[in-house]
């Protein structure tokens, strides 16, 4: 399932924080790909032991607990922190699959990477090329959101982003491990969530919804994994 989520910033967040992005210090992204993709990484990153980053992450993740669509599609487990990227002068980033595994900087947490995400900080007309490419299931996506949208995919994608021609790609994108490891059965539980807010918002409360939402929190308690 890819999902797009609008206004997770407002366009002035999302501007400010791009400022913010452009004076920092950047590094080479190959010094966090891992081996298989490190070769078709060109681009920027902040480090993500800066202040900058962990300051900036850290009210990212505070806006997405607050989303509830967020919330519904992913059954967050554990988040990865968010990092920052900046694609320019023709950088691209060939397909690949995010690694697996991830563990976050000096700390033993380990997270599955199940679902993928990415969070728009540039205006798509402020820079040429930089779509993201996502092939999957749902078929092949190109994906360019207005600033301060998020694309949300699972992590089993084989995806890129195309070469930055003119101006300034810059993103936030992070990873995390869902509740509900399989895409298929995490996919069933936001359409029925879906289905019963829907319900919820038309309908009074009955018997009917009432079991619906049993059969939710019942699916839920028997595909979900903790740990």
């Amino acid at each position: 399932m890819l999902l797009h989520l609008h206004n997770i910033l407002t366009a002035e967040e999302a501007h400010n924080i791009k400022l913010a992005l452009l004076k920092a210090e950047w590094q080479d992204g190959k010094l966090t790909a891992g081996n298989a993709s490190r070769q078709q990484k060109t681009n920027l990153q902040l480090d993500p032991r800066s202040p900058l980053a962990e300051q900036l992450g850290n009210a990212i993740l505070q806006r997405l607990g607050l989303r509830d669509d967020f919330m519904a599609a992913a059954l967050p487990a554990k988040i990865f922190p968010p990092m920052f990227n900046c694609y320019c002068n023709g950088g691209e980033f060939g397909y690949h699959i995010d690694n697996a595994i991830r563990q976050v900087p000096n700390t033993p947490v380990k997270i599955r990477t199940d679902l993928s995400m990415t969070l728009f900080l540039s205006k798509p007309d402020e820079y040429e090329g930089g779509e993201l490419i996502i092939d999957d299931t749902f078929g092949t996506q190109s994906v360019k959101l207005p600033a301060g949208d998020l694309v949300l995919y699972p992590s089993t994608s084989l995806h890129r982003v195309t070469p930055v021609t003119k101006g300034h790609r810059i993103s936030c994108f992070f990873w995390l491990q869902s509740l509900i490891r399989d895409n298929e059965q995490r996919r069933t539980l936001y359409q029925l969530d879906q289905s019963i807010q829907g319900l919820r918002q038309n309908t009074h409360e009955n018997e009917h919804i009432t079991r619906l939402i049993g059969v939710y929190h019942n699916l839920l308690r028997q595909w979900s994994q903790t740990s």
